[in-house]
């Protein structure tokens, strides 16, 4: 079996958060994840991406940081979707389970990329070169 180097965990973790963070535009801004196609609710989706954005920023791509900044990004999807659940937002076009399971898709994603972040051995804290 093949272990993944911290170069190719970097560049897999980077590819997902891409690949989610483009998702995520394009449910939220397209197809709609909260109620119906342009319902500005789904507006929210964009503090998400504003921290992940911020978060890449500050840290400077550094891994372990990125670590945290989708950590964050996760728990800013989660609040959404609580908030939105708990408000009755999307209804009734969109459903708590509806919401609530393509919220867990990108809180998924984003939780996986971070455990892909994470430096894997001791000496590794620093950034890793693509």
């Amino acid at each position: 079996m093949r272990t993944m180097t911290p170069s190719t965990a970097y560049r897999a973790a980077l590819g997902i958060t891409l690949f989610a963070s483009l998702s995520l535009v394009w449910l939220s801004l397209g197809v709609g994840i909260i109620g119906a196609d342009g319902d500005r609710t789904n507006l929210l989706y964009g503090g998400v991406l504003l921290v992940g954005l911020s978060g890449a920023f500050i840290v400077r791509l550094d891994a372990a940081g990125m670590a945290r900044t989708l950590v964050a990004m996760a728990f800013t999807q989660a609040a959404i979707a609580v908030v939105a659940v708990l408000s009755g937002w999307g209804m009734p076009w969109s459903p708590p389970v509806e919401i609530l399971t393509l919220n867990a898709g990108f809180i998924a994603l984003f939780l996986a990329a971070a455990w892909l972040f994470q430096p894997r051995s001791a000496g590794s804290r620093r950034q890793v070169s693509i």
